[in-house]
C-alpha cells in the first residue's frame, strides 16, 4: 500500500499543529485550497480534531502529530 494524496494532505495537516501545547490549535478558512479543507474534514471524521475545521487535536490526533513528525524527520535525514 502506498500513501494516496490525500494521506499526504493529512499528514501536511497534522504538522501544521504545534505538537508542543495542546492549547494550541488551528483554522481552516473557506477560502483555503480544497485538498485542504477536505483533508482536515477527514482528520475530523476520524476524531483527531475537535472540529471540521481543525480546532485543537484530540489525544490520539496528539499521537499522529508526534509520530507524523517523526517519519518526517527521518525521511528528511
Amino acid at each position: 500500500m502506498k500513501f494516496s494524496q490525500q494521506h499526504i494532505d493529512e499528514l501536511n495537516v497534522l504538522l501544521q499543529f504545534d505538537i508542543g501545547s495542546a492549547a494550541t490549535g488551528i483554522k481552516v478558512h473557506q477560502d483555503a485550497s480544497d485538498s485542504l479543507i477536505s483533508a482536515v474534514q477527514r482528520l475530523h471524521d476520524k476524531g483527531l480534531c475537535t472540529l471540521p475545521d481543525g480546532g485543537y487535536l484530540t489525544n490520539e490526533g496528539i499521537e499522529m502529530a508526534e509520530q507524523a513528525d517523526r517519519l518526517l524527520r527521518v525521511l528528511s535525514e
